[in-house]
């Protein structure tokens, strides 16, 4: 006997039923909160490191490392989830964002070992937005030079 597939009227019911409702009044707050609070703790590094007597780009650039750093050993430990739980989009800033995209799908398979899991996975969702990059800074940069010969 051959099952038949809801009409679009009936999923759409279902799937209002199965979902939950978005508290925006909550998340959009929080979101921009926690987005705040990674952006200022980058600039109170960036503070820092001036003051440390470092010039103004190794101070950018040492800002970039430890905010990859601490994402990916706040996915490590499971801490960055426990955030992005609260915080929502706000953990999407896009330093540590991208540095969690890069670590959670390696971790999830390790199980699988270092080649086959952690390896193969690392890349799975940054991977596409690396190539993207690196494919269009060349197309990007053969037409500019092809502009200024």
């Amino acid at each position: 006997m051959e099952k038949q597939m809801p009409r679009p009227e009936e999923y759409q019911k279902m799937v209002e039923k199965a979902s939950p409702g978005s508290k925006s009044y909550k998340t959009i707050p929080l979101a921009f909160l926690t987005g705040g609070a990674i952006c200022t703790a980058g600039e109170g590094l960036r503070q820092l490191y001036l003051m440390a007597g470092l010039s103004v780009d190794w101070a950018s650039a040492m800002v970039s490392v430890t905010l990859i750093a601490a994402s990916a050993l706040l996915t490590g430990l499971g801490v960055y989830d426990n955030i992005a739980k609260v915080g929502g989009a706000g953990t999407l800033v896009p330093i540590t964002g991208f540095a969690n995209a890069v670590v959670s799908p390696a971790l999830e398979f390790k199980v699988e070992g270092m080649i086959l899991g952690t390896g193969s996975k690392l890349f799975i969702i940054a991977g596409p937005v690396i190539a993207y990059g690196l494919a269009a800074s060349w197309v990007y940069g053969f037409i500019f030079w092809l502009l200024n010969r």
